[in-house]
């Protein structure tokens, strides 16, 4: 067994303290015959440290794409020229997809919106879409609305938004490559705001991006510096006119890894699936990363990119026999 696993085994498992980046990169770096030792041991300390139940969350976007920001991965900058452009969601069509959402058993319903940070005119539409699914729809909402000033922190408070979705998308040294737009450190300044309020701290990123290994590592310590409630890991599905459009995609052994060195990072953190499996890892893969310390996943479709349909994500959790998270146990 590689002396690494042998020290998360003692450190993370048993004590509940993460790696540290040197460790991150240490498990990044496995050779492929010890991967499945660090995806069972990924496993161990997500039941220790986590429990056996899987959060569901749907997610839906009420401004797509026409953003003036240049994330070389997005369709939905406007500076490109793929296919995405501008939409807004109508609250009846919000109220209805909240609905959907909470029939699958999911218990978070999380509202985008592709903008640098929100105006008056999206701040009024969340207040009054919020209402109106609270109203009718037993489920937690959570918001992603980009960078915020602390007044609509505030507001998002007061309005009954439970968790702040603000991705660092990747590590810091490797970010001007991604955004030249906008920096990490404003990005941070948001997380540091979110988290002061009370509200959910929910912060990822994509891999696969054009980092290096060390660099994963980096990001991986850096999240878990923030100690986010949730980190949601996505994998790069390249879209056409982007700047990345023509990045390959992870190799699921990669990805694997990754999952197994997050978990290792942030024994305690909600460590959801998000975009891209299912290109990076397929139906086996996906298995194996919910054995190898994922315990959330985003059902149904993403932003601008299919997902696995929600019955197979749900099928799947039952026959692994992992609860779905209840309502009530996130209240």
């Amino acid at each position: 067994m590689p002396e690494i696993l042998d020290i998360a085994r003692a450190q993370v498992l048993e004590r509940g303290t993460g790696l540290d980046e040197a460790g991150v990169l240490a498990v990044l770096r496995l050779p492929d015959e010890h991967v499945p030792d660090a995806l069972q041991l990924a496993h161990e300390v997500r039941m220790r440290w986590c429990g056996p139940e899987v959060e569901v969350e749907g997610i839906v976007s009420l401004k797509t794409g026409g953003c003036p920001e240049d994330c070389h991965f997005c369709s939905q900058s406007g500076l490109f020229t793929s296919p995405v452009r501008s939409v807004w969601l109508d609250i009846p069509s919000l109220v209805e997809a909240a609905k959907q959402t909470a029939a699958t058993g999911a218990t978070e319903f999380c509202i985008v919106a592709a903008v640098r940070g929100p105006d008056e005119r999206l701040m009024k539409q969340m207040r009054e879409g919020v209402a109106a699914i609270k109203a009718e729809v037993d489920i937690q909402v959570a918001a992603s609305l980009g960078m915020l000033s602390q007044e609509q922190v505030d507001e998002l408070v007061e309005m009954g938004v439970h968790r702040y979705n603000h991705n660092l998308e990747t590590s810091r040294t490797y970010f001007p490559n991604v955004v030249t737009t906008h920096s990490w450190e404003e990005r941070w300044d948001t997380l540091r705001m979110v988290r002061d309020s009370g509200m959910e701290v929910c912060c990822g990123g994509i891999l696969g991006l054009g980092e290096t290994v060390e660099q994963r590592a980096e990001f991986a310590a850096q999240l878990a510096e923030l100690d986010p409630h949730e980190v949601p890991l996505n994998f790069l599905n390249p879209r056409p006119g982007t700047p990345l459009g023509d990045r390959p995609v992870v190799e699921g052994k990669d990805a694997l890894r990754a999952i197994a060195a997050f978990r290792l990072a942030m024994p305690r953190t909600i460590l959801r699936y998000a975009g891209g499996r299912e290109i990076t890892l397929g139906d086996l893969g996906t298995r194996d990363g919910l054995l190898g310390g994922i315990n959330a996943v985003i059902v149904g479709n993403y932003l601008t990119t299919l997902g696995r349909p929600a019955s197979a994500d749900l099928e799947l959790l039952d026959d692994l026999k992992m609860p779905v998270k209840a309502l009530s146990a996130t209240l």
